[in-house]
């Protein structure tokens, strides 16, 4: 018998034709399936879905910063081009993102307009530098490395 694996991660969401534009233009996700005012589902590969955003209201509370439960989702891009493309992207949309080296991936941690915690990052550790393992080492990642990345592609 073969391990589960992940499929998909399901998020509430107060305004779901918002939070789908948000999905849709600034991380490039598809609606594969939409079922109302209730749910819909993207994706970004060829499953049916690897997000479900399911609309709770616009008076649902925003999730609780220093609770327990789901700290982000993350996405995968292919490259640092990817990645640097993806950084210009929300920032130009107003989106307020950190980021990081973690010598093993650069990544940048954002929240989409409900409060869920989302990153992007690329794999970085087959390249120059990158090292097999994180062992919680964190390092700057500023604008400027980042969009050099977009010079070399």
């Amino acid at each position: 018998m073969g391990s589960p694996v992940i499929s998909h991660a399901h998020l509430k969401v107060r305004d779901l034709d918002r939070a789908v534009a948000f999905y849709t233009t600034l991380l490039h996700q598809r609606v594969v399936e939409r079922v109302g005012d209730h749910y819909v589902f993207l994706t970004g590969s060829a499953v049916h879905h690897e997000i479900a955003l399911q609309s709770v209201g616009p008076d649902a509370p925003l999730p609780p910063p220093h609770g327990t439960g789901l700290y982000h989702v993350a996405f995968e891009v292919p490259d640092r081009a990817a990645f640097a493309r993806t950084y210009q992207e929300l920032t130009a949309a107003g989106v307020s993102v950190a980021t990081v080296d973690h010598l093993i991936s650069w990544a940048m941690y954002f929240d989409d307009p409900d409060g869920n915690g989302l990153e992007v990052f690329v794999d970085t550790r087959h390249a120059p530098g990158g090292r097999p393992l994180w062992a919680g080492v964190n390092v700057p990642l500023p604008p400027e490395t980042i969009l050099a990345a977009l010079d070399s592609a």
